[in-house]
């Protein structure tokens, strides 16, 4: 690790820490957040995790999440702990327009930066790196990390169950981004106290029922098949949201069901979020739904495993996306396709 000697000197003296993650805050985020913060916490440092925005409550069992500070409920306090904080920590994104409203004022701030992240093309605004696009989750950098400081026996059953759940969550629950090094890491984290059985079930088996029948009302009702290009497209109107009292966290999940069908490589779920349109992308084998993203929806992410955004209706979102979906078909992936 190229900065390493960089982060172990700023973390050797206590110093008040923020943590910080993106919008949308998925499990990968949250894992990571607590997981780096009750290392810091047991080194000595005053530590508070910011959100821009709420996480998914399947979540809620991981330690201090009562803690984490969301800067759309509360945002005068978020801006206090960023202007004394000493060090920032920037963990599972890699720009600071992923953070919002608070961009301006992480740049300004003459604290000490890093930034732990597994995403390409990483902004240089901060003092100190660890990314690796290689890597399956962010989780699994902090626990390189905390190897690589020499430090395992602050991995407490606890920490453990945060970076597995980062893991977990972010490869899909081992079926895509696998590795042998994570593979690996993940049986390290087995034998540090982790309880496999018990995190299957309270993050993939403990659903309210409105998900539940979310899912196959989006399945029945909003499922759609492009044929000729093997994609799937699932999308949710506003009203749709309001039927089912959608919150943050209940569309997770929905468009990997696409991926079960044979003849789709890629699943796409367009969701109309109080105005602003949402895309998130899967796919199956080489194909890059990550390239999808960037060249024409405003996103990015993994190759496997993107989103993006535009400001438009939902109905131009959608006539949009199957316009490009031809033509990106075509000339990315013609062979494994179309034959």
């Amino acid at each position: 690790m190229e900065d390493l000697s960089l982060i172990k000197n700023a973390i050797q003296y206590p110093q008040n820490v923020v943590i910080l993650s993106h919008r949308n805050p998925d499990g990968d985020a949250i894992g990571s957040c607590l997981a780096w913060k009750l290392f810091l916490m047991a080194k000595g440092h005053k530590v508070h995790v910011i959100l821009p925005s709420e996480f998914p409550l399947n979540f809620s069992w991981l330690p201090y999440t009562n803690e984490i500070v969301i800067y759309d409920l509360q945002p005068e306090r978020a801006k206090e702990l960023i202007e004394v904080a000493s060090m920032i920590c920037c963990l599972d994104f890699n720009s600071l327009d992923r953070i919002d409203r608070m961009t301006e004022m992480v740049r300004s701030s003459t604290a000490f930066k890093m930034m732990i992240d597994h995403h390409i093309d990483p902004e240089p605004f901060v003092q100190a790196m660890v990314s690796d696009p290689a890597a399956s989750a962010t989780c699994e950098l902090i626990f390189d990390l905390i190897i690589a400081l020499g430090e395992e026996k602050y991995i407490t059953p606890t920490l453990a169950e945060c970076l597995y759940t980062g893991i977990l969550t972010d490869t899909g629950n081992f079926v895509h981004a696998v590795t042998p090094a994570i593979m690996r890491k993940s049986a390290r984290l087995l034998e540090l106290g982790v309880d496999n059985d018990k995190l299957q079930i309270l993050i993939f088996k403990n659903l309210p029922e409105k998900q539940l029948r979310l899912l196959g009302y989006s399945l029945y009702h909003r499922m759609e098949i492009m044929t000729e290009y093997q994609v799937g497209l699932i999308f949710l109107t506003k009203e749709d949201y309001a039927k089912f009292g959608i919150s943050r966290g209940d569309t997770e999940g929905i468009v990997n069901y696409m991926l079960q069908l044979k003849d789709v490589q890629i699943a796409a779920l367009i969701t109309d979020q109080n105005g602003i349109i949402k895309f998130s992308f899967r796919s199956k084998g080489d194909i890059s739904v990550q390239a999808l993203a960037r060249e024409h929806f405003n996103g990015g992410g993994h190759k496997n495993a993107s989103g993006g955004y535009q400001h438009t209706s939902l109905k131009e979102a959608i006539e949009k996306f199957k316009s490009v979906i031809p033509k990106f078909v075509q000339s990315h992936y013609p062979i494994q396709i179309l034959n």
